[in-house]
């Protein structure tokens, strides 16, 4: 929804900020939602695979580029993630398997941790997203 590759500086114009990728750069900045769908739904029989990447690639710039391909879901990022579940359910699995279920109004902080979100309820599970770009040590 919103975000910038820069710091915030104020005043500003009100004009959306550049922000070519969905993660920020250190320093930079977004803020959305994020729905996940529920596992149980099928892909449609006449999706076509090379289309839908291309456009998810398209809606969701550098998001490909950190889900590891052995590891479904599991990605690693240079942000720090505040996440707040608004509606549905979902399970939060960390770098050593663990999950946690979490319902609406729980609130999760990743620091650039090795990390899957998966939805295996019946659902769509809607969460708020504010992601700060970080330099990792």
């Amino acid at each position: 929804m919103w975000g910038s590759d820069e710091p915030p500086r104020l005043p500003t114009g009100g004009a959306p900020p550049s922000q070519p990728d969905y993660f920020p750069p250190p320093g930079g900045y977004r803020f959305g939602f994020f729905t996940l769908t529920p596992e149980s739904m099928s892909l449609p029989d006449d999706l076509g695979v090379t289309d839908a990447l291309a456009e998810f690639r398209e809606k969701l710039p550098g998001m490909a580029e950190v889900m590891e391909v052995d590891a479904a879901g599991m990605h690693t990022t240079d942000t720090i993630d505040f996440i707040v579940v608004i509606s549905g359910a979902c399970w939060l699995e960390l770098d050593d398997g663990a999950e946690t279920r979490l319902g609406p109004g729980d609130c999760i902080v990743q620091n650039g941790t090795r990390h899957a979100w998966h939805n295996r309820g019946d659902a769509p599970c809607v969460l708020f997203v504010s992601l700060l770009g970080a330099t990792r040590a």
